[in-house]
């Protein structure tokens, strides 16, 4: 780009700002997060004899980190982040490894570690990991083959999608191989070499790889009227919270199939409370705001100048995006029960603290795509 050359003393240049949209889309859902949280999870608060906002209050320490963290990176620019990508993996790893050695279980699933009060979810931290690997591998080809690549970053992301697989948390693993997919293609990959892949992957993971409960989650998705109070409960209930909440909903706070019907109704099921109480227009907004971060985190990665920061932001808004529509088509019964909770909107501190940081990154590549220069009144974009 050419500038005047008259008064070259006024010519200025300074980083555009984040982008808006997605910061305000962000920080949107942020806050029905909180309000869903404490509507969904009040009533069990009080039947347990709890704080009635103490779900609530550990979100909060959770966005509040978050934000910070998202404060932080969106002022640290992302290419640094490549010298610390291998150790931010292999902390991850070691934190994978913790889960199995001293975890915590739920509903005969391992992968929490309780640090005091706080309870982490290392999975979460795989979905940053992951992408700023493949990102840092793929940006100047896409060659699958090379030794330096295998060692770098394959191997990692195959102990840490080992470790996930075991807990066992094979919604995430999914989620990781489908933002894997999306970046590998993305950095000019083999679309059939994927096709190949999967072809093998699939049978192998239906012969082999799913566990009782979670073959048994297909058969009760498609027929979950079979046994409606067993393994179709929780997605007739939550149709049921579908039904009831109409085009308006039944006002906020009103929601019935919380207090007693709809298990998880503040982390896996959320959406169902806030289809309840809201209405196809509450649902409705949820979605455009996730259609906004995708929106905007792709054309970030468009407009990117260069291959790091495409894969990084595309792989990062990927993940976002994609985990948040599988959570609405698992309440909704499109697909199979995942476990995945809704990012910025489901109870879990790992899961909103990781996803602010995710979104921090995605800001500060989107601060390095455009500059604006100012020569007098006059404003070009470059």
């Amino acid at each position: 780009m050419s500038y005047p050359n008259n008064n070259p003393d006024k010519i200025t240049m300074q980083s555009m700002q984040a982008d808006r949209p997605l910061f305000i889309a962000v920080i949107f859902l942020v806050v029905i997060g909180l309000m869903a949280i404490f509507s969904a999870s009040a009533p069990k608060c009080i039947d347990m004899g709890l704080n009635p906002a103490r779900f609530l209050i550990q979100q909060i320490l959770g966005v509040v980190v978050g934000l910070v963290g998202m404060k932080f990176l969106a002022n640290f620019h992302y290419k640094k982040l490549m010298t610390y990508t291998l150790p931010f993996a292999v902390f991850v790893i070691i934190m994978l490894v913790m889960v199995k050695v001293a975890g915590t279980t739920v509903n005969g699933a391992q992968r929490w570690i309780n640090l005091g009060p706080l309870s982490l979810q290392p999975s979460e931290f795989a979905k940053p990991a992951v992408a700023m690997l493949l990102a840092g591998v793929f940006y100047k080809d896409a060659n699958l083959f090379d030794s330096n690549k295998i060692v770098t970053a394959f191997i990692p992301i195959l102990i840490m999608v080992g470790l996930i697989f075991t807990q066992p948390n094979l919604s995430m693993v999914l989620l990781l191989l489908a933002m894997s997919t999306a970046i590998y293609i993305c950095a000019g990959g083999s679309i059939m070499l994927i096709v190949y892949g999967m072809c093998a992957f699939i049978p192998l993971l239906l012969w082999k790889g799913l566990k009782g409960y979670q073959s048994s989650r297909i058969t009760t998705w498609l027929h979950p009227e079979a046994d409606p109070l067993g393994a179709g409960y929780n997605i007739i209930q939550s149709l049921v919270a579908f039904a009831s909440g109409g085009l308006y909903g039944v006002g906020y706070g009103s929601s019935k199939q919380k207090l007693a019907w709809l298990p998880e109704a503040h982390t896996d099921f959320i959406y169902a409370v806030i289809g309840e109480e809201h209405g196809f227009i509450g649902c409705l907004l949820i979605i455009c705001l996730f259609w906004t971060i995708l929106q905007r985190g792709f054309l970030i990665a468009c407009k990117c100048q260069d291959m790091y920061g495409k894969l990084l932001a595309l792989g990062l808004t990927f993940s976002i995006c994609f985990q948040g529509f599988l959570n609405m088509w698992v309440a909704s019964s499109f697909v199979p029960a995942t476990g995945v909770p809704m990012p910025f909107i489901s109870y879990g501190g790992s899961s909103v603290m990781v996803s602010l940081w995710m979104v921090g990154i995605i800001l500060n590549i989107s601060k390095d795509n455009v500059k604006r220069v100012r020569f007098g009144n006059v404003r070009s974009i470059q």
